[in-house]
């Protein structure tokens, strides 16, 4: 199948083009893929729901066909005046008895949100207000469905729904100092943690994260709204070496009104990234030490708050975070490790002994869909065959009867039903856009909910190239795959052409893959009609290869990784259809951290270069996520020195262009200020923009950024004038 569609590919790029523009992309949209809404699956594992304007409808998963409108928002009432008859969002509770509505959503950060929250009876249609304060985040409804815990103004809370007292358990929270039951801004990006409280099963207690940030150093940005004055915005965030804020955990027993505080006993300067009930009533607490290379599993008991551990890991490297998950019968968990040298699912029993290896082999586990008790399966994602692409299984919870759900090459993932009969898979390869069905248990295809079809007439109508799959071996004999996208166009034919390398290469990640690459497919693709060849590699320190290959880059992030992408572009030059001597690369934020090592010290192969929100020192970043690959600029001066591009700035030799957004909370814009200071210091001339108000992924400036970098690739690497007599 495959190489038919190459050779479609192939045929009609022989054919004339018609040209694919910016504006097309990122203005016009026309290139956009369809997508399917998230499915917010119903108990009985057939229905979904789904909002469509002021309505919440009722679907069959199997058939597509719509069976009930479950609530219009509109009709109902209430003398509250934030009730503005429209939601943003909506949630059941465990017996779909009642519902949660979000209105008036404010985005805090990446994961983070504040809304006003109204609980609906479904039975009675009473609309009752969770709170009448401010705001409330991460609002969630006990098992029992007669109260919902909630975060307001860094306290939290909880209301009764039967007699509709409001109860505040924590009284000392404040901005920028304390945080009760939600994250920091710290947690919430590394660890993904944005809801740092739990009920327990019984629903007659709440565990919860407490966050003291009084002592963590703080950052501001501006925001230009049209002001006499800028507009600062200061937030907590640690960075490198710097105190991190104090978590401590608690159970809140609602009988008593008492917090009890969970005795873990372990070093102070740590890390607790997840909280879980265990079917026997304790609390699960993961604790990591600060280098994340010790993780525990903690079991506190709620009555006294003392913990013994469940399960202990270390590493000579770092450990990444997985969540538990917990057998309802209460005989074990599962459990994700990397201790056999690949990343595998095992079942450990109550007492932290390994009873059950779910998968094993030479390759890596990439994502744990579920655990189906009834059925005694467990259902994953791995990149078993090829570590580009994905595939589906499902295995018994003896680790027996392995069986592959998702069929033709290419990179595959799942969405189950609440029952696990039925799951909405997505399929797709680099040169073809996502194709949505629902299938069933045993992988048969049920119906087609997309597949993109309108997007294969424009790659027709616009003549595409394939992107195509190669390997090489660099001269230190490590085998690196990579894709290319050649062009096809007759004039380009016998020519040696200008080369651009696409990078990313963060720890555990992947830009080499058999998957559809979105928006940047169609600006390589508009790129190889003006005679670009395209090309990206994964270099060592990437995922799906096994333990070693990803972790080899510890203590020293940038040093492999540019030594890689180095001989991944000597290797473009010796290809005869590309000229050696124009060869650029582009990345962000990583990737731009990267393009800016490889500019610096790859002169002698790199012509040109893009950093978009690049790091250009490690000690200017966050704590967990640097230190996790570096330590400490004290413990790891070399690692640091050696490997950030500020310290390098003498070096350059071709031509840079340096983008950031000033309101990016993440990367700051610290990081390219100071790389223009070296630069300007070393007298080295280079291009610069800057992106007002826009955060890390500069969303606000799509068309004004790919236009930009459009206009410098022609003008410094391609060299063809753009109108305005600039030639490099």
């Amino acid at each position: 199948m495959r190489n038919v569609v190459l050779f479609f590919f192939l045929i009609t790029s022989l054919h004339a083009q018609k040209p694919i523009t910016v504006e097309d992309i990122f203005a016009n949209n026309a290139f956009n893929a369809k997508g399917i809404p998230g499915f917010n699956f119903q108990n009985d594992g057939i229905h979904y729901t789904r909002r469509n304007g002021t309505e919440i409808e009722q679907y069959d998963l199997r058939t597509g066909n719509k069976t009930a409108t479950l609530l219009d928002v509109a009709t109902l009432s209430s003398s509250d005046t934030s009730w503005k008859k429209s939601i943003d969002g909506y949630a059941f509770n465990s017996d779909e008895s009642k519902m949660l509505l979000q209105t008036g959503t404010e985005q805090i950060y990446r994961h983070s949100s504040k809304s006003h929250f109204f609980v609906l009876d479904r039975a009675t249609q009473t609309l009752t207000r969770l709170h009448n304060g401010s705001k409330q985040r991460y609002a969630n409804i006990a098992p029992d469905g007669k109260k919902v815990a909630y975060v307001a103004d860094n306290n939290l809370w909880y209301k009764d729904l039967e007699t509709g007292v409001n109860t505040q358990v924590t009284s000392d929270g404040k901005i920028n100092e304390i945080i009760n039951g939600a994250s920091d801004w710290m947690y919430e990006e590394e660890f993904k943690l944005v809801r740092a409280f739990e009920w327990s099963p019984d629903s007659k207690k709440i565990a919860f994260l407490r966050f003291d940030e009084r002592e963590v150093p703080e950052m501001t940005m501006e925001m230009h709204r049209g002001g006499a004055y800028p507009e600062l915005v200061t937030f907590k965030y640690p960075k490198v070496g710097e105190k991190n804020a104090t978590v401590s955990a608690f159970i809140y027993d609602l009988a008593t009104q008492k917090n009890t505080p969970v005795k873990t006993e372990t070093e102070a300067d740590s890390y607790m990234p997840r909280l879980a009930w265990a079917p026997n009533g304790k609390l699960c607490l993961t604790w990591m030490n600060r280098h994340q290379n010790h993780l525990k599993l903690l079991l506190a008991d709620p009555a006294t708050g003392v913990c013994k551990t469940l399960l202990e890991e270390k590493s000579k490297y770092y450990l990444d975070l997985h969540d538990v998950y917990f057998l309802s019968d209460g005989s074990g968990f599962v459990w994700q490790s990397e201790k056999s040298g690949y990343n595998h699912l095992y079942v450990y029993d109550m007492n932290g002994r390994e009873k059950t290896a779910l998968t094993k082999g030479n390759w890596d586990m990439t994502g744990l869909y579920g655990v189906d008790e009834k059925n005694d399966l467990v259902y994953y994602q791995a990149a078993s065959e090829n570590p580009m692409e994905r595939e589906i299984f499902s295995v018994k919870l003896n680790g027996k009867g392995k069986k592959k759900l998702s069929g033709a090459q290419g990179f595959h993932s799942a969405q189950f039903s609440k029952t696990f009969d039925y799951f909405v898979k997505t399929s797709t390869t680099i040169n073809e856009p996502a194709r949505y069905s629902v299938n069933d248990r045993k992988g048969e295809e049920v119906r087609l909910l997309e597949d993109n079809s309108q997007l294969a007439a424009l790659q027709k109508e616009h003549g595409v190239v394939p992107a195509e799959f190669f390997d090489f071996k660099t001269s230190e004999g490590v085998s690196l795959n990579g894709w290319m996208i050649k062009p096809t166009a007759p004039e380009f034919a016998n020519q040696k052409l200008p080369v651009l390398m696409f990078v990313y290469g963060g720890p555990g990640s992947q830009q080499v893959t058999d998957q559809w690459k979105g928006a940047n497919y169609w600006w390589f693709q508009m790129l190889a009609q003006k005679g670009y060849v395209v090309a990206c590699v994964d270099n060592r320190g990437t995922g799906a290869r096994g333990e070693e290959f990803k972790k080899m880059t510890y203590q020293q992030l940038g040093h492999y990784e540019t030594l890689d992408q180095i001989e991944a572009a000597k290797y473009m030059g010796t290809l005869p259809f590309v000229d050696p001597a124009r060869v650029g690369i582009f990345g962000w934020s990583y990737g731009g951290y990267m393009s800016s090592l490889c500019m610096l010290k790859g002169g002698e192969v790199f012509k040109t270069g893009v950093a978009v929100a690049p790091v250009t020192n490690w000690k200017w970043y966050d704590s967990v996520y640097t230190e996790r690959y570096m330590r400490t600029h004290e413990e790891n001066p070399d690692g640091y020195e050696n490997n950030s591009p500020t310290n390098f700035a003498e070096q350059l030799q071709g031509n840079y262009l340096l983008i950031h957004g000033i309101a990016d909370d993440n990367v700051h814009f610290q990081h390219t200020a100071e790389m223009a200071n070296q630069l300007i210091s070393a007298n080295k001339q280079f291009d610069t923009m800057i992106y007002p108000n826009q955060n890390h992924g500069i969303g606000g400036g799509k068309l004004h950024l790919y236009t930009l970098m459009t206009r410098f690739l022609d003008e410094k690497l391609k060299g063809v004038s753009t109108g305005n007599g600039v030639r490099p």
